[in-house]
């Protein structure tokens, strides 16, 4: 992620139905389903209806595992997104959107969805949970077959019909709908499903897939995806990957995108708006799909020609491209930062040459290593701040090393030193020192081991934990194992203390 206008960066499938049945059957299932959110889905006619369970914490089964999932996948930043005892596999994604009605009518649009999750049991469970916050649901399926589920909190509980055992491979239903708003993170930013007057703007960095889908929202539980989109005539749905189809039908145009490599979920988008999409062929025969807002100047997305240069200079430094296709998104809608969505990167207003060049890094560091946990986040940030460096200096701006001396420029006493990059705190992830001292302790790791081992390393990191997540002990491990240096004092200085770096 980039924050703009600062001085430095912060922040398969199931059968296919027509947008009219979809429609239809997801009004029969409303009307078969009416209730609260935090009751369950009615039983079938002669069932004995299921009644919506209290909120539990995972207890032992009497063999000792847990029977009830973990309503977190463990990380202390951020405890309740993703999900234990389940393995998510893929999404299938089926939304219909209205947009809000033109000014002066509230900012509300609405949104009606159906996710078809496979997933697999990790242990032995009778209840598993999914992180959704904001809509509400009407049924749940395992198997095609109607089960019991609660919302509370960030969590849609769901209780299988049996025990499931550990190993097992199910497909979960959720049928739901919101009124979609403006949701906002723990720092108070726009982020998750943002309704705008064209559309809307879907930016999820670090936990907002939760108000659009239900979802195991954590990047240690990556899945692949592909999405039906189905908007209103004149409207464009953008989501990852390749566009598949697209089909209209009484007013109403589906989107089709199909997104096969693993990611995690704060990645995914399903961005509306009034945009023209262009296809071009890059380096290696990689389609690259831009979604451009047509009321901004073309002067705005000018910089987006230099992708394919791009694109060469980094798979040079950490390898091949590592998925289907590229893009961008550059909508009119000023939100004040960038995102690094997967395969199709979101900018607001503009999209400019340095913050181009972040954001494409990112899909090797970031979007294909992913963190392992959230406090691991300048490795995402650093590595695309110092590529952008790098960039620079290829280009014939400033090079690396005057990048490097500016960030040593700043005074010991300034608060930017006191931020402990390698745990710095959910409310600190889009600090400055997160991109610039993460970028900073990259060239000096490269001068410490040099260039060979340097970009050896970058290239057995992609190759090593791409596709999955990683940590700064992984990262530490491994550059001590490429360089065949101890570096503990090294990351002890740079990544671990609340202080600037005088001599390592």
């Amino acid at each position: 992620m980039d924050l703009l206008g600062s001085t430095s960066p912060a922040r398969r499938s199931t059968p296919r139905v027509s947008p009219s049945r979809r429609r239809a059957s997801a009004a029969a299932a409303l009307v078969l389903c009416l209730g609260l959110a935090t009751t369950a889905a009615g039983a079938a006619p002669g069932e004995q209806p299921d009644r919506a369970q209290p909120a539990e914490r995972a207890q032992p089964s009497e063999q000792g595992r847990p029977v009830l999932g973990d309503d977190g996948a463990g990380d202390p930043y951020f405890p309740l997104a993703g999900n234990g005892g389940i393995d998510v596999d893929h999404y299938s994604l089926d939304l219909t959107y209205t947009p809000p009605e033109a000014a002066p009518a509230p900012l509300e649009g609405h949104l009606e969805g159906v996710a078809t999750i496979r997933l697999t049991t990790t242990e032995k469970l009778r209840r598993f949970n999914l992180d959704l916050r904001g809509p509400e649901v009407s049924q749940v399926r395992i198997d095609g077959k109607r089960t019991r589920f609660a919302q509370v909190e960030n969590e849609l509980q769901v209780w299988a019909r049996g025990l499931l055992h550990q190993g097992e491979e199910v497909e979960v239903e959720v049928f739901y709908e919101a009124t979609t708003t403006r949701p906002t993170d723990i720092e108070g930013a726009l982020y998750g499903w943002v309704t705008t007057r064209d559309g809307a703007m879907v930016v999820s960095e670090p936990d907002g897939s939760a108000t659009w889908f239900p979802v195991s929202d954590h990047p240690t539980d990556k899945a692949t995806y592909d999405f039906e989109i189905t908007v209103p005539d004149g409207l464009v749905a953008v989501a990852n990957g390749v566009l598949e189809d697209e089909s209209s039908e009484d007013g109403w145009t589906t989107w089709t995108w199909d997104a096969p490599d693993p990611m995690a979920a704060y990645l995914a988008t399903a961005t509306v708006g009034d945009f023209e999409l262009t296809t071009t062929t890059g380096p290696d025969g990689i389609p690259i799909i831009d979604a451009i807002d047509p009321a901004l100047p073309p002067a705005n997305s000018a910089d987006l020609t230099r992708t394919p240069e791009m694109l060469e200079f980094f798979a040079e430094r950490y390898g091949p491209y590592p998925f289907v296709s590229y893009g961008a998104i550059v909508d009119d809608d000023s939100v004040g930062y960038a995102l690094e969505t997967q395969t199709r990167s979101f900018f607001s207003v503009r999209a400019r040459e340095g913050t181009v060049a972040h954001e494409l890094a990112h899909q090797w560091m970031g979007n294909h290593v992913s963190p392992g946990r959230w406090a691991d986040i300048w490795l995402n940030e650093g590595w695309a701040s110092y590529s952008t460096w790098m960039w620079n200096e290829h280009d014939g701006d400033a090079t690396a090393q005057e990048s490097f001396e500016q960030v040593m420029a700043i005074p010991a006493d300034n608060g930017f030193w006191s931020v402990v990059v390698a745990d710095p705190g959910s409310l600190c992830l889009f600090c400055g020192a997160i991109y610039d001292r993460g970028a900073a302790t990259l060239h000096a790791l490269r001068g410490e081991i040099g260039d060979d081992a340097f970009f050896e390393l970058a290239q057995q990191w992609v190759a090593t934990y791409g596709g999955g997540t990683a940590t700064t002990a992984d990262f530490e491990a491994l550059a001590e194992e490429v360089s065949g240096q101890d570096l503990t004092t090294f990351f002890d200085v740079w990544v671990h203390q609340p202080v600037k770096p005088t001599e390592w």
